[in-house]
């Protein structure tokens, strides 16, 4: 029963905040400044959708904020590297298309149909939100059409040969 050690009280507290903090090689990247400029501006937009009386729409910022919060965890300590099975580009790239789309459609609305100012403020960051947001999956686009165009082959096998049973209609 001696064996149990006391836990160390000389560990200095932040390498605990620095496990979760993102990374500064990753904040300085473009990935990482698009995904905290999503978090930012969707909990703004959650802020000032609950303050107004469009009180309806602070569904849509809270839940792109915790999944901009997420994917900005996942990818800053690299936890996408050890869950090979999901397709996080794609699942990256949906968000953003979605995201996109239904702030640019409750931004409108908030801007044309409500008149006090908290309204008004979430719709322009909803809007400035849509431009993030847009932005980011036209660089996630274009980063999977240059992976496609190159044939999605990895480093490990080769891709140029083909075996005698193959199903090609080039034989």
């Amino acid at each position: 029963m001696g064996d149990i050690e006391a836990p160390s009280s000389t560990r200095p507290r932040q390498s605990v905040l620095s496990s979760i903090l993102p990374s500064k090689e990753f904040v300085s990247s473009r990935k990482g400044m698009l995904l905290i400029a999503e978090v930012a501006l969707s909990f703004v937009s959650f802020v000032c959708f609950a303050a107004s009386t469009a009180a309806a729409f602070v569904t849509v910022p809270l839940l792109e904020f915790l999944a901009a919060l997420f994917l900005l965890f996942a990818y800053s300590t690299k936890f996408n590297e050890r869950f090979k099975g999901f397709l996080w580009p794609l699942m990256d790239f949906m968000r953003c298309v979605t995201a996109s789309i239904i702030f640019f459609i409750i931004s409108i609305i908030a801007i044309s149909k409500y008149v006090d100012g908290s309204s008004k403020a979430a719709g322009v960051f909803g809007f400035i939100a849509t431009i993030v947001f847009a932005l980011d999956f036209y660089l996630i686009f274009n980063e999977l059409a240059a992976f496609l165009k190159q044939g999605g082959a990895s480093n490990d096998e080769p891709s140029g040969q083909q075996d005698e049973f193959s199903d090609s209609d080039s034989d």
